[in-house]
């Protein structure tokens, strides 16, 4: 009966990854529940993916990725990288790939395309490259570069320490990077090669980018004495109610108003920014009470115009501007609508347009549910930007401006992180220890506050990988993976194992192209242990098919958060990865049949 339940369970699991009605965080947590509930798990045995050493290991690596980051060494590293990118096409597709490449191997990808992302694009603006040509690249590339060495992505690091937790021999740092060095070879050859011959040139159409469409939609009006809007709060006007107008800035005869929310009385005269589309502005220019100033058909226009004398400004004057920002992964923006963050009272900013995959919206923004990867345009202070920048809720894209190196902070950081990997190399003691003597160190040196510490961990990875882990443990606990595994031994055992991985290795890189590769990870990590013990074999082949096929999946932009995050900005469409990434997928999983019985023999 338990296992019925739990393959019910899993399926329901797999729905849910499928139609994306929750979060993967969510999703997974709801499937640790199901299997607590159901009686399949005991509690201690639901809650123990918190306490296994997979996701005790990524928590402090998380810490130890962000001491590098906050030092600036990687900003410094970015500023050179702009002056060689710069030069051509070639060159700027060369370094940025090698660049992620070889941070990725060391430093989480997600953290490490999201330093890439703005300065790709800052290189495509002044070298007149399309973003389109060089955003695929850098994922794919941190993608193999991840491989490389066990701390490289998570799935590394999940893959071993549940193997270990099995009974199975754990992997050490780069037990596998000669391995994973070949395919890399092989993917960049692939990338460097044929991205300038398969890759779209596509910009940003006129009149149809995120930032040009805004533009066309702001307008300014007053406010007469006969307007029904008059002495009425915003949130009850209207204005915002019947003709979906966003307002921006409210001049009140000689000052203006700055803290604008759902509570500001609208006053006789005043003069209002507004953003609205065509539709309804040609509406309000029909209204009784309403005189509309003209319409600003560029966005820099209408702020030359907004000039103010500060004697007469009450408040701090905290000039707006127009900023493009990225959700990043890991974002607590995303799954939530700008209404239910109560974005512009919290973050005193005000939410433009935004761009979902192909989609970009100008109008009733408040009630898009925002997911990672998705574009904004922001009418912002540099304050509140630099305010959610710091909580890692976006990323700026707009304008790349690097931290200086403050080597007071960054030799350490580097050498603490040269002695992570150096101490679980040499076998000096395992990852966990070394990545949570590394963390503590941060600390106590002061690199990191403990807040800072705190917000470095990715906190949605984390209950994501404590909840798939239950998953595993109930196909071990109730026999499940032992007769998943013989059911594939009687039909494939009398073939040669190489043909058995090879096919393990396409199954697991399909369907982590609907489920995330943690989830993968997680249910095939048993299966093939049990397999390799029915076949008598060594199953470190299996288990290294598992890692390198959850990782190395480019056929869609939601296989792996990294492409994800590169969507919008890149201006893609979903073609593109199955025409860029579904050869190389291929590529990848012909290479790997051959060379992991190679490197990791039967």
């Amino acid at each position: 009966m338990e296992l019925y339940l739990t393959v019910a369970i899993i399926i329901i699991g797999i729905i849910l990854f499928v139609r994306d009605y929750f979060s993967i965080d969510t999703t997974s947590i709801i499937i640790m529940a199901l299997f607590i509930v159901s009686g399949v798990l005991s509690p201690e045995e639901g809650f123990s993916g918190f306490n296994h050493p997979a996701t005790i290991t990524l928590g402090c690596m998380f810490v130890v990725s962000a001491g590098v980051f906050k030092s600036g060494i990687i900003d410094g590293l970015s500023a050179k990288l702009i002056k060689i990118a710069r030069i051509n096409y070639f060159l700027a597709l060369l370094s940025l790939c090698c660049t992620a490449a070889v941070l990725s191997a060391f430093i989480n990808d997600s953290a490490v395309v999201a330093i890439l992302i703005p300065v790709a694009l800052l290189v495509c603006r002044e070298a007149g490259i399309s973003p389109s040509r060089l955003l695929i690249p850098i994922s794919f590339s941190a993608l193999f570069g991840g491989t490389c060495t066990l701390v490289g992505t998570s799935t590394n690091i999940l893959v071993s320490s549940y193997a270990e937790k099995l009974g199975s021999e754990g992997f050490g740092m780069f037990e596998f990077s000669f391995l994973a060095l070949c395919l890399l070879a092989i993917g960049m050859t692939y990338i460097i090669l044929l991205a300038p011959l398969f890759l779209p040139k596509r910009s940003q159409p006129e009149g149809v980018g995120l930032k040009k469409q805004a533009e066309k939609y702001m307008a300014e009006i007053e406010l007469n004495k006969d307007s029904l809007d008059v002495d009425q709060s915003i949130s009850q006007s209207k204005l915002v109610n019947d003709y979906k107008v966003q307002i921006l800035r409210i001049k009140r005869k000689h000052y203006r108003v700055y803290e604008i929310n759902g509570e500001t009385v609208l006053r006789e005269s005043d003069l209002l920014r507004i953003l609205v589309d065509p539709v309804n502005l040609a509406k309000l220019k029909m209204q009784r009470g309403l005189s509309v100033k003209g319409d600003k058909e560029n966005i820099h226009e209408a702020e030359v115009n907004d000039k103010i004398d500060p004697k007469k400004v009450p408040t701090p004057n905290e000039e707006k501007k127009i900023y493009e920002v990225m959700i990043p992964y890991g974002s607590e923006l995303a799954g939530r609508s700008i209404k239910q963050l109560n974005f512009r009272s919290t973050y005193y900013a005000s939410v433009l347009a935004i761009r979902h995959r192909k989609e970009t919206i100008t109008e009733d923004v408040s009630n898009v549910v925002l997911k990672e990867g998705d574009m904004m345009l922001l009418f912002a202070s540099e304050k509140a930007i630099s305010l959610l920048t710091s909580e890692k809720l976006i990323v700026t894209l707009s304008e790349y401006q690097g931290r200086r190196v403050n080597y007071k902070k960054a030799i350490p950081a580097l050498l603490i992180v040269i002695g992570v990997v150096s101490a679980a190399a040499f076998n000096i003691t395992s990852i966990l220890i070394s990545a949570m003597i590394g963390s503590l160190l941060l600390v106590t040196l002061t690199i990191l506050k403990p807040q800072e510490a705190y917000e470095a961990i990715e906190w949605k990875v984390i209950f994501m990988v404590a909840g798939v882990l239950s998953m595993g443990k109930a196909l071990e606990k109730t026999g499940g993976s032992d007769i998943i595994s013989q059911y594939i031994y009687e039909s494939l055992g009398g073939m040669d194992p190489r043909w058995t991985l090879s096919l393990i290795f396409l199954f697991t890189f399909l369907s982590t192209n609907v489920l995330s590769s943690k989830a993968a990870a997680a249910l095939m990590t048993p299966i093939v242990i049990s397999l390799a013990a029915a076949m008598q074999v060594s199953e470190k082949p299996f288990l290294i098919g598992v890692m390198f096929a959850c990782s190395l999946t480019f056929m869609t932009p939601v296989s792996y958060p990294v492409n994800t995050m590169v969507y919008a900005p890149g201006n893609y469409k979903f073609r593109d990865f199955l025409k860029f990434g579904t050869p190389l997928n291929f590529i990848v999983w012909i290479a790997a049949s051959f060379l992991i019985p190679i490197f990791f023999p039967f």
